[in-house]
């Protein structure tokens, strides 16, 4: 049975589509619609409950040198306050899940994992724990909201002081007031724009929802659902687990090497990469010339040879045309024109830059 975040009750009043998701019931839309969500992240600020994700504490002597061990990444040069992403592979590079690690002490660590992931990725991590550690999720205990778009940061600066929201990108501040509610905020963002994520406890979620949507609403803050979270991830180019990578593709054909520290001392999944080779695969972004949307898993051909498949893809709000990101063979015949087959037909579309969509502000 899927379960219901601590803010259901506020989607349900405001009007939320309610939609099961990774096992969760959570809202894909409201009664403003995706395209309006959208362009209010980009123009002003929306409001998401991302209380679904998972989040797992690792405390102890070992701490560090476990997460050394099930990342990716460098975390050793971390210091208290700062966030970092990685991926978790498994043994022979194929990735567990992409995931956010929060540095809180020098032997306290929070790593955010998708939900779809969360008991997965326990087991994984329990699996390969060693020396002094301890572990425990504490994802049903927590209450996550993101607040994103451009008017993010006065709408925090009028319940928070300003010394407690965080100024750089990927960086937190934990036990923190929003108004009179003890909050960990950071400063991450899965929309390409500037944004923090609030962490509560489960039972002051509500009161935080409400309280930042009354504080917001001069500043044209709404809520905002699923639909419009992937149309602005996906024109921001930010992969997603199950699509843009999973146990069949690596980190490093999707594009994340900066995230692959493959010099690090050993850690899950390097022998595997490098027994691998340089990447065969990559990642691009598509945009869809001819009639038509193409969604995942659509074939895409250089002229008539298939050359790979596209991961993610929908109609850009922002940028008003449909794309694609596809993960396709690293050499093909850049001369033969793209095309990508959506519903049984060959549709025109042509190789662009990622991200489509790209606001300075997190640089």
């Amino acid at each position: 049975m899927d379960k219901k975040t601590p803010l259901y009750e506020c989607h349900v009043r405001s009007g939320g589509k309610i939609v099961p998701f990774a096992g969760y019931l959570l809202p894909v839309q409201y009664e403003t619609g995706v395209i309006a969500e959208h362009m209010a992240v980009r123009k002003a600020a929306g409001i998401f409950d991302v209380s679904h994700m998972g989040e797992i504490l690792l405390k102890g002597r070992d701490a560090l040198s476990n997460i050394q061990k099930l990342v990716t990444n460098d975390c050793g040069n971390m210091y208290t306050g700062q966030v970092k992403y990685s991926p978790m592979c498994y043994e022979d590079g194929g990735v567990v899940d992409d995931l956010l690690v929060y540095k809180r002490e020098e032997e306290s660590y929070l790593l955010v994992v998708n939900a779809s992931n969360r008991l997965k990725d326990a087991e994984f991590i329990k699996e390969h724990l060693f020396g002094e550690v301890t572990m425990e999720d504490i994802s049903d205990s927590v209450a996550q909201i993101a607040l994103q778009g451009p008017a993010a940061e006065k709408i925090l600066s009028k319940l928070c002081k300003e010394s407690d929201i965080p100024v750089k990108y990927y960086t937190f501040k934990e036990r923190v007031k929003a108004g009179e509610i003890t909050a960990l905020i950071s400063r991450t963002g899965y929309t390409g724009e500037l944004g923090y994520e609030l962490y509560v406890k489960k039972e002051d979620g509500e009161k935080l929802w409400d309280l930042l949507m009354d504080t917001g609403k001069e500043e044209g803050l709404i809520p905002c659902g699923l639909g419009a979270r992937d149309t602005l991830r996906l024109e921001a180019a930010m992969p997603l687990y199950g699509h843009e990578m999973d146990e069949t593709i690596t980190p490093l054909e999707t594009g994340l090497s900066f995230a692959v520290k493959l010099q690090k001392e050993n850690f899950i999944g390097k022998d595997g990469l490098l027994s691998r080779g340089e990447p065969k695969r990559k990642r691009i972004g598509l945009r869809i010339t001819g009639r038509g949307i193409a969604r995942e898993n659509c074939p895409v051909y250089a002229g008539d040879t298939l050359i790979g498949y596209t991961t993610s893809g929908t109609h850009l709000p922002c940028l008003g045309f449909p794309g694609a990101m596809a993960i396709v063979t690293k050499e093909y015949d850049t001369k033969a024109g793209l095309t990508v087959e959506i519903r049984g037909k060959k549709v025109e579309a042509e190789e662009v830059p990622l991200p489509f969509y790209k606001n300075t502000v997190n640089q």
